[in-house]
């Protein structure tokens, strides 16, 4: 696995081509990793990591929890994670500084934990929540295809996994663009785009909510005393996922030299988007569906094929939820990109020869290609995010920051910070063990009608 040490003196703006000429660079930091990005670039990367269309499945988490408990959650679940992020931060700013500029989660676990903690633990955690969340892009992708193929040709028989396939096809030529830096643009637009669906869904929720159209509205926590223990769990799991980065290292690594103080204002724009988008579309859809609220609350918008809203007002919302999941997918899968350079790259040839373009190109292709292939084979998307949640972001989120703070700086036993972070590492701990049970079990429930290519 390779390292990257660079002196603290080469953190310039030319830092980046001073690195080409250290012998332990490899090519998934020199070409994936650029760090030319600044602290508004890295707020367009951040946005687009956690504010994503997962926050449609927010007011469904609400269902389990019921109002005090689901503001309560998401309240939690902001500061923490604010917190987590700022740690995170701040721990990769104190190595830079000391000449160890970490560029990878998995980096931060080998110099803090060990190399084993690296190799076998947080890298591979890593690998699969990010791969996995290209897969749920893809799936969450064709689904809201297949919603707009049905408003407008009810009777079509085009099945789920054709239009997976579309938007695989889609992400294989997003896939093709060189480094994390490149896809600032793409991030502002993105940013908008997450801002103008949630603004869609908080509308649709709210006229439909007003109107006679919708269900009658019932708060009441849905199933009996053991569904609804384990309901909570699982909506724990899904708002960790809502929350959820596991690349805070990486994308921290796209910033050009020096870093300090970067981030805390990245995540400052990312935060505010947050916060006006998770509030507006979580309290306005339980309020408008109460316990009948969808895993993905855009389809309360359609009742029994009947739209509750103008047909146009479904097709804009879903495409602009489309596009921005676009973005989502092509921004996890950096990780998976940074990996294949890292392997099959060349760090001493230029950047775009044919020894590293061909490689390249077929590598993130047979990527997304699998990635495809599972998202048209599995179409479960509620239960993905919850496993997602249970087993990837709450270790990487909302426990390893707090380890890896405590680790470096040591921090007095008496003083309140260490404490703090012992207290969430616990917490944490605890709850994502017992969410993590909880998404098994509602996929062994819903085993039952699981079907490769199910058209669901």
């Amino acid at each position: 696995m390779g390292t990257l040490f660079p002196d603290e003196k080469s953190e310039n703006p030319n830092g980046v081509q001073q690195l080409h000429h250290q012998n332990d660079v490899d090519a998934g930091a020199l070409f994936v990793l650029k760090s030319e990005g600044s602290w508004m670039h890295c707020g367009y990367h951040l946005t687009t990591s956690i504010v994503a269309p997962t926050l449609l499945s927010l007011p469904y988490a609400f269902t389990f929890l019921g109002w005090t408990a689901g503001i309560l959650s998401l309240v939690i679940g902001a500061l923490v994670t604010f917190y987590s992020y700022n740690l995170i931060s701040r721990v990769l700013e104190h190595y830079a500084q000391n000449g160890k500029r970490q560029l990878r989660f998995r980096d931060m676990a080998r110099d803090i934990l060990g190399p084993r903690w690296g190799r076998y633990f947080v890298g591979p955690i890593q690998f699969v929540v990010c791969f996995g969340c290209v897969v749920a892009c893809t799936l969450l992708g064709g689904q809201c295809m297949k919603a707009i193929y049905l408003l407008s040709n009810p009777n079509g028989t085009m099945k789920l996994y054709q239009f997976v396939i579309i938007f695989g096809c889609f992400m294989l030529i997003l896939a093709q663009i060189p480094s994390f830096h490149s896809l600032r643009h793409i991030n502002l637009v993105s940013l908008i785009l997450s801002l103008a669906y949630s603004v869609c869904a908080t509308a649709g929720s709210s006229y439909i909510g007003e109107s006679s159209k919708g269900p009658e509205k019932d708060y009441s926590l849905k199933g009996d005393t053991e569904n609804h223990l384990f309901g909570i769990f699982n909506a724990i799991a899904i708002i960790a996922t809502a929350y959820g980065n596991g690349i805070i290292p990486e994308i921290q690594a796209t910033l050009a030299p020096p870093v300090k103080g970067k981030m805390f204002k990245g995540l400052c724009i990312c935060y505010f988007v947050l916060i006006v988008t998770f509030f507006s579309v979580s309290v306005s859809g339980y309020w408008a569906f109460g316990n009948k609220s969808e895993g993905l609350i855009l389809s309360n918008f359609v009742d029994n094929g009947n739209p509750l809203v103008p047909t146009w007002f479904i097709y804009m919302t879903n495409i602009f939820t489309i596009t921005q999941l676009s973005a989502v997918g092509v921004v996890y899968l950096q990780t998976t990109n940074e990996v294949l350079e890292q392997t099959f790259g060349d760090p001493k040839s230029p950047e775009f020869s044919k020894r590293n373009v061909i490689p390249r190109v077929i590598s993130r292709s047979v990527a997304i290609t699998i990635s495809t292939i599972i998202a048209a084979m599995l179409p479960f998307f509620g239960d993905i995010n919850s496993l997602i949640g249970a087993f990837g972001f709450i270790p990487l989120d909302f426990i390893l920051p707090m380890i890896f703070y405590n680790f470096t700086f040591k921090p007095s036993k008496r003083s309140s910070i260490y404490w703090l972070n012992v207290t969430i590492a616990v917490a944490f701990s605890a709850l994502g063990a017992i969410a993590a049970v909880a998404a098994v079990r509602q996929i062994v429930l819903d085993a039952k009608s699981y079907r490769l290519f199910a058209n669901v």
